[in-house]
């Protein structure tokens, strides 16, 4: 691994345990030279690498300011899978499967994943458990012509990490939505909705690298649980 990205994660991983707190300034570019044994061009490597992934904010004459990072947001603008969240966001978790079965694709599921009519898709439905708390439901439809096989115990591990690892299927993007609704009798009966009178719900449709498109889901959060976020930054043009 080059330097700047060892350097670049040594300073995420502070950050993250709030070594260094939010709005606090980084050492100067002159003292992790120092710090790290380095160039001020790999130190510079590294903080720009920051700023792009949003986690510092580089102030003309001051330096770098920590920009606040919390453990338990879920970004939107990435494809993660739930496994892949747990770790990054040390939560501990529990995937009960529910449902995983072939079904036929009526007209809303041929118009969703751009398949014929009664083609056959896989439906994997899953409660997410953090905590002891039944909070996130994920409704997956996934066309069964890319992906063939799918197990309960695929379905409880990992998708994503099967179909990259096993399968060498190349994810690629995703067009994403989100909007809140009245829990469904599902949610209500799956879910340890506290009283919750709404949903938040995500929807993607997830493409791989030939822009095919093999997966709809709907990802149903509690909403006191969650705080969905993105990082921007304007580029001048």
């Amino acid at each position: 691994m080059q330097k700047y990205l060892t350097i670049y994660y040594d300073l995420v991983n502070k950050i993250e345990t709030k070594q260094w707190a939010e709005s606090s300034m980084l050492p100067s570019e002159h003292e992790l030279t120092e710090m790290y044994e380095t160039s001020r061009e790999t130190i510079r490597k590294a903080l720009n690498l920051l700023a792009q992934e949003g986690y510092i904010q580089k102030v003309r004459g001051k330096g770098s300011v920590v920009i606040d990072v919390d453990k338990f947001d879920f970004p939107v603008s990435g494809i993660a899978s739930f496994k892949e969240m747990e770790r990054k966001l040390n939560l501990s978790t529990k995937t009960i499967v529910n449902e995983l079965t072939l079904v036929e694709a009526d007209h809303e599921l041929k118009s969703k994943l751009q398949v014929k009519l009664h083609d056959p898709v896989w439906k994997v439905v899953r409660v997410r458990e953090i905590s002891k708390e039944k909070i996130i439901l994920d409704k997956d439809y996934i066309n069964h012509d890319i992906v063939p096989v799918l197990t309960k115990e695929i379905c409880e591990d990992s998708i994503y990490h099967y179909l990259e690892n096993d399968l060498q299927l190349h994810i690629s993007f995703a067009r994403k939505e989100i909007i809140v609704e009245k829990p469904t009798e599902e949610d209500r009966a799956l879910l340890d909705l506290e009283g919750h009178s709404n949903i938040v719900v995500i929807k993607s449709y997830v493409y791989l690298d030939d822009a095919s498109l093999f997966q709809y889901t709907e990802s149903r959060h509690r909403p006191d649980k969650f705080r969905f976020t993105d990082f921007a930054r304007r580029l001048k043009s």
